[in-house]
């Protein structure tokens, strides 16, 4: 019997690795071509593909992602709607937070999609994307996205001044043997430099590459170590989340990738207005709120900084120096981070006064806190105006001035900063740039965000006529706003200022535009989508003329 296996196994073996060998050539060619087809037409269409158009498709196809996922793992007894779905995970990857439901709502196992949703939709993580990007293409073209400075000098010693370019197309014919030698070695020469360069170029990216990835991954895994270790030394603050049925660790996780990433989303449905007199949790949230958003790129530029001295690279130098090669918009001189974060600091001192002055012996904000929370708490309320949105007190409760000032703040970009000093530009930048008939016929942001409130007023206007203390003009404004600005504050609902009471109405802690009509809600996630976008269509409007 074993003569018998042993014949067998000899005869099938040849067959077997030849059928190994060709299954091994088949694979390989296979990888070849995907690889092939990856690296090649799909990036070149890519590359042909508007900016604009790969950001939308980005965030269109991760929203219907994340809401085929929420859908499917959605329990029949807490389901919620398919439109609420599909607002929650649109507002999770334009890292919005508004919201329509209460975040309660969800399974464990759906809060970790939102979190990977909130990851993969901030600005830091799509920032590094696109630079790999660029390195990519830097490496085959030499070239990031215009940005090279490198020109062609052309030889001195010559008599007559003659372009290089033209003696090596052969438009110039050179009869003198030793100034086409020369000339011929100053092209190289030329050549050589620019591929070096190139060269360093392409390596100064991916040490930058690095030091994002260190930034990143350092502040979440900090932010989510020190809020495990608060959690865990403050038994009441961990009761709380046993009672709700948050563990600790996708609280912990969810709250610094939201925080970082700016979105504002919370596990807890009364977001952090139950952790309001927990001074500690709020200070260690205070940081990731501004080192993912306005301070980020000081943030970048103090990690290469301690990356260079550390590491004694000289990349990392070159980086400092030349910022403005790399192509990655996030990255800015030393002044101007200076600039940016004196700006950041006095705007949060600006609100941090009003609000304090405003609201410090406010009963409905301020009820049940020391003078300790109430300085924690006003601190965490106003640096999360721009552009977290996580909130420690209840909006409707607070004075118009004050809401006035959060308006304003949610409206202004990340990078607003004032600079007392003016940039220096090339005498033909202005010549240059062309103006298409599309740019003139864009229109200004305040035009947008009032067309969008016109919209959402026409369609909620049996509300606005039945409901009036809840359905009014300022609290679309502030939803409006809050979208388009990325920051996910929200007035709420009160069924106790409702005029007409049917007995049915319940209070949830959920965002007003849960409240809204279908069509409202629509008209909402096109301007978070628009308000993701918003470095798009910046500079509209320049075509009217105010006299």
């Amino acid at each position: 019997m074993k003569t018998i296996i042993r014949a067998s196994v000899k005869k099938i073996k040849p067959l077997f690795d030849s059928l190994c060998m060709k299954l091994s050539h088949l694979l390989y060619s296979c990888r070849c071509l995907l690889s092939f087809f990856l690296n090649n037409l799909v990036l070149q269409l890519f590359l042909s593909l508007p900016s604009f158009c790969i950001h939308l498709a980005y965030f269109i196809l991760f929203s219907f992602i994340g809401f085929f996922i929420l859908k499917v793992s959605s329990s029949s007894i807490s389901r919620p709607g398919d439109l609420d779905l599909v607002f929650t995970s649109v507002s999770a990857i334009t890292v919005s937070s508004m919201s329509t439901v209460e975040m309660e709502v969800f399974s464990d196992f759906q809060l970790v999609l939102l979190t990977i949703l909130m990851l993969v939709g901030g600005e830091v993580f799509i920032s590094l994307v696109k630079l790999q990007f660029s390195e990519s293409m830097f490496s085959k073209n030499h070239v990031v996205h215009g940005n090279s400075s490198l020109s062609n000098p052309t030889p001195s010693n010559t008599e007559n001044s003659i372009d290089v370019n033209q003696i090596e197309l052969g438009l110039v014919q050179i009869d003198d043997h030793s100034v086409k030698h020369e000339l011929t070695s100053n092209i190289d020469l030329v050549h050589k430099s620019e591929e070096e360069e190139s060269k360093y170029i392409n390596k100064s990216i991916k040490f930058l590459s690095y030091a994002i990835a260190t930034h990143f991954l350092a502040a979440h895994v900090l932010c989510s170590f020190l809020i495990i270790f608060y959690i865990d030394s403050v038994p009441s603050a961990k009761q709380i989340l046993e009672k709700k049925g948050i563990k600790v660790t996708t609280f912990s996780v969810f709250t610094a990738v939201s925080s970082f990433s700016n979105c504002g989303f919370i596990p807890t449905k009364e977001n952090m207005m139950v952790f309001k007199k927990y001074t500690g949790l709020l200070l260690i949230i205070i940081p990731q709120c501004l080192v993912g958003n306005t301070l980020y790129p000081t943030c970048l530029l103090i990690v290469i900084y301690i990356l260079k001295t550390c590491t004694k690279r000289p990349e990392f130098g070159y980086i400092l120096n030349h910022h403005n090669k790399l192509g990655y918009c996030h990255l800015m001189s030393k002044k101007k981070c200076c600039y940016l974060a004196a700006t950041v600091l006095g705007f949060i001192l600006i609100q941090f006064v009003i609000f304090v002055s405003m609201e410090w012996n406010n009963s409905g904000a301020m009820e049940g806190l020391n003078s300790c929370e109430k300085l924690v708490g006003s601190l965490f309320q106003v640096t999360n105006t721009r552009h977290t949105g996580e909130s420690v007190f209840d909006l409707s409760t607070i004075s118009p001035a004050v809401l006035v000032v959060f308006i304003i703040m949610m409206y202004l970009s990340p990078y607003t900063s004032f600079l007392p000093y003016g940039e220096k530009k090339g005498p033909d930048v202005d010549n240059n740039m062309k103006t298409t008939w599309v740019e003139y016929l864009r229109f200004s942001e305040p035009t947008y965000l009032t067309i969008f409130v016109v919209l959402i007023c026409i369609s909620e206007r049996n509300n606005l006529k039945d409901d009036p203390l809840n359905f009014n003009v300022l609290n679309i404004i502030i939803e409006v706003i809050s979208a388009y600005g990325n920051v996910g504050f929200s007035m709420g609902y009160s069924c106790g200022r409702r005029i007409k009471s049917d007995g049915q109405c319940k209070d949830a802690y959920y965002g007003f535009a849960g409240r809204w009509s279908p069509t409202g809600k629509w008209i909402l996630i096109i301007v978070m989508l628009f308000g993701r976008l918003k470095y798009f269509h910046k500079g509209g409007g320049k075509a009217w003329k105010l006299l």
